[in-house]
């Protein structure tokens, strides 16, 4: 019967894939990207009574409020049309766009040209042909804590160890410069920076820079500077590239189109060499094009448009993207800081805010992601943890989110921190007030969990 000739035929293959043993590669077993599994293994559903407001992921594209420049548009439309741009490129990527890039971005003590720019899948593989360019098997870098999970994601599985060194809340988020050379050791390939900074939204000041740049001079280690974020930077902030301030240092920087066109999906980025004095000549440089051969550049398509891309997209569009990411900075800043065990640090670029939670004021939670989860599932905010960063006691919100979203979503966290707090809070007013409240004859509730201190 049926039944029978069923179970026959899985036996059969029972017995065939025992004779079959199909392992994973160590690359595969060892790369792990903690914000992916994070947003897409959540068992937690988020409250089907309230609409669902991410705040989590750094996509400019999901609410559609902010769309890319028409330019841009308009010239991958027309890369499309002239049929000129289906073939290979060279694996650098094509001399044109490499010389567009190369002229857009150089400035006095900081010139480039083509031969300077290596073009890539992304800002994420910019950042992976930087860092195994410089480190192999039983070395080790430095990368930033909070920070960017994508280094530890691209790199451990080469067997690089990941030493993270500590940023400073309490000063902006500052590197601490000690712990950083705490960390240095004779297996150092290079030190990563992300500035601006994703989660934290700092941007480092000059002279933070120059420190930086002297430990690098001291222990001649090379820098990977992740500065995708470069041209997002609020009105009252100023950005320097860590490769105008030094003639010694040879620099990696790595950047691209997808925050600030708007276009992740596009993944273009580019990588630029500084390198004053040929440091990188003999092994550095040949590595990067060795590695640029594995992927054969990014889409043509998207490298015949950057040059008008570059070009034609008027400052206003730029101006008017960031208007929206710094006022919502401000609101969300405001609103949050006014929470009772919140403490949100004030960003200074980028699209990201990092929120610190006292939590032990919110006990019921071990960690950050023990209070994100809940606040998903209680209130349909979602957030990420620091945990994500391997920083706990924070999280990190997107300022990419309509106004209108971004005031809902604070509220509902005000609403799940006011919920949870701890039975005790301080109400800091005089013995005269305290006896008026008395007096008005009112409900014990909302004053039963407050002490007074005169």
């Amino acid at each position: 019967d049926r039944i029978s000739q069923r179970n026959s035929v899985r036996r059969t293959k029972q017995d065939m894939s025992s004779n079959w043993k199909v392992t994973s590669s160590n690359l595969a077993r060892k790369t792990f990207n903690p914000i992916r599994k994070y947003v897409e293994n959540l068992a937690v559903k988020p409250n089907k009574d309230k609409a669902f407001i991410p705040l989590n992921i750094g996509d400019p594209t999901i609410f559609g409020n902010i769309l890319p420049p028409e330019v841009a548009i308009n010239a991958v439309t027309k890369a499309v049309l002239t049929c000129t741009n289906n073939g290979y490129a060279p694996s650098m990527g094509h001399k044109k766009t490499r010389d567009a890039l190369a002229k857009y971005y150089s400035r006095p003590g900081m010139e480039f040209t083509g031969n300077d720019v290596i073009l890539a899948t992304g800002c994420s593989g910019a950042i992976e042909i930087a860092l195994t360019s410089l480190a192999g098997s039983g070395d080790n870098i430095l990368i930033p804590m909070p920070g960017f999970a994508i280094y530890s994601t691209l790199i451990e599985g080469f067997d690089v160890t990941v030493k993270h060194y500590k940023l400073l809340p309490e000063r902006a988020w500052e590197i601490d410069i000690a712990h950083m050379i705490s960390l240095i050791d004779d297996n150092t390939r290079a030190i990563v920076i992300i500035n601006p900074s994703n989660p934290c939204g700092s941007v480092y000041s000059r002279d933070h820079l120059l420190e930086i740049l002297e430990v690098a001079e001291r222990f001649k280690i090379p820098i990977v500077a992740d500065e995708v974020y470069r041209d997002m930077i609020y009105s009252d902030t100023t950005f320097y590239p860590i490769a105008s301030l030094t003639s010694t240092v040879p620099i990696l920087s790595c950047g691209g189109t997808a925050k600030r066109f708007v276009v992740p999906g596009w993944r273009f980025g580019w990588i630029f060499i500084h390198d004053r004095n040929e440091i990188f000549a003999k092994e550095i440089r040949p590595a990067l094009t060795n590695l640029s051969q594995r992927i054969l550049g990014p889409n043509t398509l998207i490298q015949a448009a950057i040059p008008e891309m570059l070009t034609d997209t008027p400052q206003e569009y730029f101006s008017s993207v960031m208007k929206i990411i710094e006022d919502n900075a401000h609101l969300a800043y405001n609103l949050l800081k006014s929470i009772d065990g919140l403490n949100p640090i004030m960003a200074k670029g980028a699209m990201y805010m990092m929120v610190g939670i006292d939590l032990d004021q919110f006990t019921e939670f071990d960690d950050d992601m023990d209070f994100t989860v809940a606040l998903l599932r209680d209130e349909a905010v979602s957030c990420m943890p620091g945990k994500c960063f391997s920083y706990n006691g924070f999280f990190r919100i997107v300022l990419t989110v309509p106004e209108d979203k971004l005031r809902i979503a604070s509220s509902r966290i005000a609403d799940f921190c006011n919920r949870l707090s701890s039975l005790y809070h301080v109400l800091l007013i005089s013995p005269e007030d305290c006896l008026k409240v008395c007096e008005m004859d009112l409900p014990l509730y909302p004053f039963e969990n407050f002490v007074t201190i005169a």
